[in-house]
């Protein structure tokens, strides 16, 4: 249990940027948040999360699942609290609009089926007013318009695919010189939608990781269908990353291993809670 608290800062440094775009620091610092599956006397992980202020990041995005608990919506404010001021976008994943229910871990090791929500909700509503009210770009089934350092970003977002509310937007129009895609569940039919329209960058969490790995070997399980090589880590969609030769048409994607677990499985293995940090430079 010790592990699940041993929170993590990860850095990746990704040449994305048009050269002519770069801001005066010379990156672009986006923030990756996910999973935080907060319960109010968490009181460490939201100090922790608190702290990630001090980065300076340019640009905040959360990709879901932040409670786990129906009180929580006080603590994670709490905790977002410095970073709601800075630019950002968020959406949600399964864990923000049910509360968590005791399974069998095997299951993770069968088929994906469809999910059956518990019928104990949470306020996502809640939540989302209050990150709206804080200026943060609601990307659920949406798409919006940011400016982060000076950059032009346009951002295209996804309900939870875990529970098959995705539903892509209709394009509107032009996309700026960054193209950001947004979604809680790394499945394969949006990662590919998101890259098809020329997401730069495609952010995601959900898998944990694997949250219980085996060392030399990784993850056992994804909990969706991506391929356990990409479970967590910035990786390339749908070939190689875009840097290496053949995957010009590819996307970037980063899945975070988030910061939490259900509160009926506090544990991780070979597999820290992390938060990454991306620092956005400019293509060579």
């Amino acid at each position: 249990m010790a592990e699940a608290h041993m929170f993590t800062l990860r850095r990746q440094r990704v040449p994305l940027l048009e050269p002519g775009s770069v801001p005066t620091s010379g990156s672009l610092r986006v923030l990756h948040l996910s999973d935080l599956h907060l319960v109010p006397s968490q009181q460490d992980k939201i100090t922790w999360v608190r702290a990630l202020a001090d980065l300076q990041p340019d640009l905040v995005v959360t990709t879901g699942d932040n409670m786990a608990h129906r009180d929580a919506v006080p603590a994670v404010l709490e905790a977002y609290a410095p970073l709601l001021g800075i630019p950002g976008a968020f959406v949600f994943g399964s864990n923000d609009y049910y509360a968590p229910a005791p399974k069998n871990p095997l299951r993770y090791f069968l088929p994906h089926r469809r999910i059956t929500p518990s019928p104990r909700t949470l306020p996502a509503a809640e939540l989302a007013s209050a990150f709206r009210e804080a200026g943060w770009a609601d990307l659920t089934n949406r798409r919006a318009r940011l400016s982060a350092a000076g950059i032009a970003i346009s951002a295209v977002g996804v309900d939870d695919p875990h529970l098959d509310r995705d539903r892509m937007p209709a394009s509107s129009g032009a996309q700026a010189g960054l193209h950001l895609g947004v979604t809680h569940a790394p499945y394969r039919r949006v990662l590919t939608a998101m890259q098809a329209e020329g997401a730069a960058l495609i952010l995601a969490g959900h898998t944990h990781g694997g949250q219980v790995c085996v060392p030399g070997v990784g993850a056992l399980v994804t909990n969706c269908d991506l391929d356990r090589g990409r479970v967590k880590g910035l990786h390339g969609w749908p070939g190689p990353r875009p840097d290496e030769l053949g995957g010009a048409d590819s996307s970037w994607l980063h899945v975070s291993a988030g910061l939490g677990t259900s509160p009926y499985a506090p544990i991780r293995f070979a597999c820290r809670p992390e938060a990454t940090l991306l620092e956005l430079l400019p293509q060579a």
